[in-house]
């Protein structure tokens, strides 16, 4: 069980995809710019197979800002896209009204 206190740990904040690039490494990955404020960021997210470079484009989608930055096969990520997975269904975590990037998810 996590308690309120360990959610609060997570740095989750809004971002606006700015960016999609496939991988140069792997076919599945793809090499996101991710506007968060007055900062951008990359990620590197498995979610090739379902969402088109142009369909990512201006999502603002729920990222954790302050998870150590990883190398995913020669590419640095430097936070995590949160999505939804049935086993069928990939769904990113998106905003249902227009917040600015770089909001606080609380």
């Amino acid at each position: 069980m996590v308690t309120i206190d360990d959610v609060k740990k997570l740095g989750l904040r809004i971002g606006e995809i700015v960016g999609a690039e496939d991988h140069p490494n792997a076919d599945k990955l793809y090499v996101l710019k991710v506007r968060l404020g007055e900062e951008e960021r990359q990620l590197v997210a498995g979610i090739k197979s379902y969402y088109s470079p142009d369909a990512l484009l201006g999502k603002k989608i729920v990222v954790i800002t302050n998870l150590k930055p990883a190398v995913i096969r020669g590419v640095e990520s430097q936070g995590m896209l949160l999505a939804a997975d049935s086993g069928e269904v990939v769904s990113l975590l998106t905003v249902d009204k227009d917040v600015p990037p770089g909001s606080e998810v609380r």
